[in-house]
């Protein structure tokens, strides 16, 4: 047999060898293993934790980038806890101590009711309008004062109203407590535009005084002295005092005839005045 016998022999051999060994594989498909590696839920190793009995060795993980993508470099940036002591568990409502409230409290008066935590609609729009600044001008320095706290305690509510209102989501009465507030602005711009006016007219004043011999602005003793115009008074007084005796004494002097000693020709009697014609 010469070489290409022996070629075609051998190839026989293994197809016959390959089609038994492929009538042998079983019939089911293969089951197919993921490629991925599944984990517990924790995976720190349990040399890893930090044990806390007596005689436990220290087995504290001292990485300072542990949490962190190796890749990315994100993710936690604070030390992550492994110990295997239990977590505290919350106590019930029921079993903790009443809290006890002082009545009297400065921060009631954040709430316009205690009862509710927000007032209603009818509430805030249960206001009239602003002061003016015409009617404040006519306040003293502690009204303005005590006005002016009033709406600041005011706009105090309403803002606690409207916290408390969006953090439950009631989703009505922002439209009456914006209008409310915007009343108390305005009495608070107009507080402040009075009180700009006085300014300017103090420092006015103070400029005018600085050019009157009679103000002292030193501090120094009283702040205004009269010298010329106080001798003037006095003068003007006296000399009004002695032309009202004159003409006094003149009156008793020039005083009219008694009754008796009048001519009675000269008085019109009641019938002629009666019968004259009326025009």
């Amino acid at each position: 047999m010469g070489a290409l016998g022996r070629i075609s022999a051998a190839y026989t051999t293994s197809c016959s060898s390959a089609s038994a060994s492929v009538s042998s594989l079983p019939t089911t498909a293969p089951v197919l293993r993921p490629l991925t590696h599944t984990a517990s839920l924790s995976t720190s190793a349990a040399l890893l934790k930090r044990h806390k009995y007596p005689g436990a060795r220290d087995n504290k993980d001292h990485s300072k980038h542990r949490g962190e993508s190796a890749i990315r470099r994100t993710g936690t940036r604070w030390r992550l806890s492994m110990s295997d002591e239990p977590l505290p568990r919350p106590v019930p409502r029921d079993r903790l101590p009443a809290v006890e409230t002082d009545p009297d409290h400065g921060l009631w008066d954040f709430f316009a009711d205690r009862a509710t935590v927000a007032a209603t609609p009818e509430q805030d729009a249960q206001h009239g309008r602003s002061w003016s600044v015409e009617e404040l001008r006519h306040k003293s320095w502690d009204d303005l004062h005590r006005l002016w706290w009033v709406c600041a305690k005011e706009r105090n509510r309403i803002a606690t109203s409207n916290w408390e209102r969006n953090k439950s989501k009631l989703g009505f009465g922002e439209a009456e407590a914006l209008g409310r507030d915007r009343e108390v602005r305005a009495t608070m711009r107009a507080i402040k535009h009075t009180l700009t006016e006085r300014l300017y007219t103090w420092e006015d004043a103070v400029k005018l005084a600085e050019n009157d011999p009679e103000v002292d602005l030193t501090g120094q003793g009283p702040a205004f002295v009269p010298r010329d115009y106080l001798e003037e008074g006095e003068t003007a007084a006296a000399e009004g005092e002695q032309q009202v005796a004159e003409a006094a004494e003149t009156a008793q002097n020039t005083q009219a005839a008694p009754a008796a000693s009048l001519d009675p020709v000269t008085i019109p009697s009641p019938k002629s005045q009666a019968e004259a014609p009326r025009l």
